[in-house]
This record gives C-alpha cells, sequence and structure tokens, in this order.
C-alpha cells in the first residue's frame, strides 16, 4: 500500500485551518502543523492550547517563521503536500513569501493555497471593497503558477458556520425566533458548506491525480439554498413564523458607505455578493467555460 502523503499546514489555529488539520490527521495522513519559535506572550495563550490541542490528536509541530526564510524552507522540504488556511491582511504577501520558499525547496507535490471560499477567478463582478479579497488571492495564484508549483485550488463558497446558524444575518451568532432581515427578496440563491466536509473534502483531494492544478469546486446539491429558503427551514423547526422585513440593495450600499471599520465594509462587499446579486448564475455561466479545468465533488451531505 503506497504510504500516504506528509501534510504541513499554515494557519492550523485559525478558523478554517483547524478543520484541515484535524481532517489530514483522521484521514492518518502524517500532519505538520507550522508554529512560530516566539516566546510566549500571554495573548496568545488561546494559540498556544490549540496547537496543544492538535499535539495530542497527533500533529507533529514545525518551528517556522515569515521572518525567517530559511526557516521556511527547512519547515516544507520535510513534507510533501503544503495547505495553506493564512488569514488577514497580510495574506497575500505570507503566502508569496510561502510560494518562494516552497520553489526554493522544490519537493512539494501540492499546494493548496488559501482560498477555500468562492472560487476568486470568478468573482470580477464583486463590489469594492469586498473584492479586495478577491484580487489578494488572484496575486497568489499568480505568483504559483509562474512558479511553476503543482496545485489544487479549493472553492467551498460560504462556510455554514458564517452564514447558516444566523440566517445570514450579518453581526448575529443565533437566528432570532421572533424576525429577520431579507437582504432584497431573499431569492437568491448561494452554496451552503458544513467546515467538517470542507475540512475532510479538501484533505481527500491530496492524493487524487484528477485534482492536481485543477480548482476543485465543492456543491452538494441539497446545500444550494437562498435566504428565504434557510428561513423556512428555522420556521419548521421552531413552529413559528418570523416577522420578515427587507432591506433594498441601494440601503445596503449605503450601510457599507457609512461603516467606519475598513474590514468590515469588506465582509458587507462580499455578503451583498452572494445575497442580492445572481452569484450562482454567474458561477455556473463561468464554470461552463471553464469545465475543463474544474473538478466537482457533489456527494456532501446536507448541512
Amino acid at each position: 500500500m503506497e504510504e500516504k502523503s506528509k501534510v504541513l499546514i499554515v494557519g492550523a489555529t485559525g478558523y478554517i485551518g483547524q478543520y484541515l488539520a484535524r481532517a489530514s490527521l483522521a484521514a492518518g495522513h502524517r500532519t505538520y502543523v507550522l508554529c512560530r519559535p516566539d516566546k510566549l506572550r500571554p495573548e496568545q495563550m488561546a494559540k498556544v492550547q490549540k496547537l496543544l490541542q492538535l499535539k495530542a490528536g497527533g500533529a507533529f509541530l514545525l518551528e517556522g517563521s515569515f521572518d525567517d526564510f530559511e526557516s521556511l524552507v527547512s519547515a516544507v522540504r520535510q513534507v510533501d503536500v503544503v495547505i495553506s488556511a493564512l488569514n488577514g491582511p497580510d495574506m497575500a504577501s505570507l503566502q508569496i513569501t510561502l510560494v518562494q520558499a516552497i520553489k526554493e525547496a522544490g519537493n512539494i507535490k501540492r499546494f493548496y493555497p488559501s482560498e477555500f471560499g468562492t472560487d476568486p477567478s470568478l468573482m470580477g463582478h464583486a463590489l469594492a471593497p469586498g473584492n479586495v479579497a478577491f484580487v489578494e488571492k488572484m496575486k497568489v495564484r499568480k505568483a504559483i503558477e509562474e512558479a511553476r508549483i503543482p496545485f489544487t485550488y479549493i472553492s467551498a463558497n460560504c462556510y455554514g458556520g458564517y452564514f447558516i446558524g444566523n440566517l445570514c444575518q450579518l453581526g448575529k451568532l443565533f437566528p432570532s425566533k421572533d424576525s429577520v432581515l431579507l437582504y432584497g427578496d431573499g431569492n437568491v440563491k448561494a452554496i451552503f458548506l458544513d467546515e467538517n466536509d470542507i475540512g475532510t473534502y479538501t484533505i481527500k483531494t491530496i492524493d487524487d491525480p484528477r485534482t492536481l492544478n485543477k480548482t476543485v469546486y465543492f456543491r452538494p446539491k441539497e446545500n444550494i439554498l437562498s435566504q428565504r429558503e434557510l428561513v423556512q427551514e428555522w420556521e419548521k423547526l421552531i413552529g413559528k413564523e418570523l416577522e420578515k422585513t427587507s432591506i433594498s440593495e441601494q440601503d445596503f450600499l449605503n450601510s457599507i458607505s457609512a461603516e467606519k471599520d475598513y474590514f468590515v465594509q469588506i465582509g458587507r462587499g462580499i455578503s451583498i455578493t452572494f445575497s442580492m446579486k445572481a452569484a450562482l448564475q454567474t458561477l455556473r455561466l463561468e464554470m461552463e467555460q471553464k469545465k475543463r479545468l474544474c473538478f466537482i465533488l457533489t456527494l456532501i451531505t446536507r448541512v
């Protein structure tokens, strides 16, 4: 039996990184987690606890820092596959440094950049400033392809943990039992994925030759829902119809302009793309044009 690939997760203590690391361990891959050799600071305790939990689950901690290029190269040389789950304002620049380290190491069979949402190459219609995230991800793709590094891009669309539990209500953690705000008419459909499924099926692609140098789309049919359909599912569970109000596209755009926090503006800009624009229709049309570059997984249970 062929030995499974050794996997390095960069950003394993982040939101999606934890799911990827646990899925890699569960699948039997020798799993490494990149950690900085910094001195422990009180504000890092939560991150340290996550690292220790992963270590207890069988992960190996590899020291490496983006401030020390050689340490990155050394870490990369110990594995076969690198998965980035980095996030934040420096995501693109850090990943481009990681790409350079992978090129220098010369041994990586496959690299997964930190995407896992919507395919950035299909998001030319996204509104500013929400389009910033997609522009940055395309910079990383350009660096990967120019370096001729084997890759797989994962498109898992909308995280269930972000959108399902709050009925797509921005800034809320739990669904209301009384009322809900619909974006537009609430009928624009999007694709929602459970984060455990994202981790599981990403890891399944690692040693699958069909997914090499391709974009993999996770599109379970039963997970294609509109906001209004999500609300209806919740109403069935609680046995009560919610009071519904709606916000127009223009009013939503005005709320973005009025927001002072730039990163909140970005989040709302991304949200309007899914909640009010025909994003799914655009994806379907453009994916048909790119079909030879795609590998589409549909066998995932509903969130």
